[in-house]
């Protein structure tokens, strides 16, 4: 869940450390707040994020009132030691207005469509196009793969480039189902291209 954290300088701002905390899922930025030691020993003992709050002079679980609590993945330091990265799975919205990030809404990222996707195939609801590949097993959606194969493949050759943009969504689309239903995940791809790439 962390890595040593002993050596964390809290003397640069007062005694407290920026945290910034992503949705482990999705990766997107949900809030930004302030901890002193104590509210770190509190996040590491109770799993939740809990922050210094300025306004307050106190202790803040996040959550403590709406029910929205960040539980915590991984806290990290950077390499100055003077501020933290944790990685939260959200139970609501982040953002007192109801956004999930206090940073307003974001734009959909391919990692939101891969992990909704692995959401439709764990729910499997009755009315979604997703469920419905999942049902029809392999065969179905390797028949989908090769159909949007093709219409890329025209697009590029004579549509032109918004044709081509939009049948490239359906090729990736189709291709994280694809991934999903055989269990492979968006860092199983990544660690195969940080091989490469080294």
């Amino acid at each position: 869940m962390k890595k040593d954290l002993s050596k964390l300088d809290f003397s640069k701002l007062n005694g407290l450390v920026p945290a910034i905390v992503q949705d482990v899922g999705t990766l997107e930025i949900l809030m930004l707040g302030f901890m002193n030691q104590e509210a770190l020993e509190k996040t590491l003992e109770d799993g939740k994020v809990t922050f210094f709050s300025r306004s307050k002079n106190r202790l803040w679980q996040k959550g403590e009132t709406s029910g929205n609590f960040l539980k915590i993945v991984e806290i990290k330091a950077d390499c100055d030691n003077d501020s933290l990265l944790i990685l939260a799975k959200p139970a609501g919205p982040t953002c007192h207005t109801g956004n999930k990030s206090c940073f307003g809404k974001s734009q959909f990222s391919l990692l939101q469509l891969f992990q909704l996707i692995k959401e439709r195939k764990k729910a499997m609801p009755e009315d979604s196009y997703t469920s419905s590949l999942f049902r029809g097993g392999l065969e179905k959606i390797i028949e989908k793969i090769e159909e949007e194969s093709e219409e890329v493949v025209r697009a590029a050759k004579s549509e032109g480039k918004q044709r081509l943009i939009e049948e490239s969504c359906d090729l990736i689309y189709h291709l994280f189902v694809l991934l999903n239903n055989e269990d492979i995940s968006i860092s199983d791809i990544e660690q195969e291209l940080n091989k490469r790439h080294k």
